[in-house]
């Protein structure tokens, strides 16, 4: 990695953890310069604007979980196992960018119309995907009869704050253990 995309890496490093820990509204690209010991206009080497910033790592992190389902939903996994493999790969990238996580779940809110609309679009194609899965179950009888959206959102629910895991330096979290645990709290609550 050259020394342009390791100052951007630190650069982007630094952002997301400051708005983890003040909020995207309290974080002033101040804040991100004194972190990084440095101007404030040579923070703005690497990113345009606090927004702009907002709008590429949401839609980045949010992209990196439409692929990891799309390539879930034609695979040919059986719907619990399907669902395994949605929880595992949430796992997975949260232990690799937890910040990016906590933005996407925390954030998004401070997204400006278009995009926000945009964003939502995206979020909601998710749930659908998620939800079709489920759906897919229920329908072959391998998972219980429940109300399909109660279902799709308690199951969503129960790994979106993942994230709080692991941006919390004092914690260790074996990620193969998490999503055992986790698995089989989510499968076992809808298992027929």
């Amino acid at each position: 990695m050259n020394v342009v995309n390791l100052k951007r890496k630190r650069f982007l490093e630094v952002s997301l953890k400051l708005i983890h820990e003040k909020g995207f509204k309290g974080t002033t690209m101040r804040d991100i310069a004194t972190q990084l010991n440095c101007d404030v206009a040579n923070v703005y080497n690497y990113v345009d604007s606090k927004q702009a910033l907002l709008e590429e790592k949401l839609f980045e992190i949010s992209g990196a979980f439409h692929e990891s389902i799309n390539n879930i939903l034609i695979s040919s996994y059986s719907p619990v196992d399907k669902l395994k493999a949605i929880v595992s790969f949430h796992i997975q990238l949260t232990s690799r960018r937890p910040f990016e996580v906590a933005l996407l779940v925390n954030e998004w809110r401070n997204l400006k119309e278009p995009i926000l609309s945009k964003f939502l679009e995206e979020k909601g194609g998710y749930e659908d995907k998620v939800r079709s899965i489920i759906k897919e179950g229920i329908n072959s009888g391998v998972l219980r009869d429940m109300d399909l959206e109660i279902a799709t959102f308690a199951m969503l629910s129960s790994i979106r704050w993942l994230h709080d895991k692991y941006t919390d330096p004092a914690k260790t979290v074996n990620p193969i253990e998490l999503e055992k645990q986790i698995s089989d709290f989510i499968l076992e609550g809808i298992r027929a």
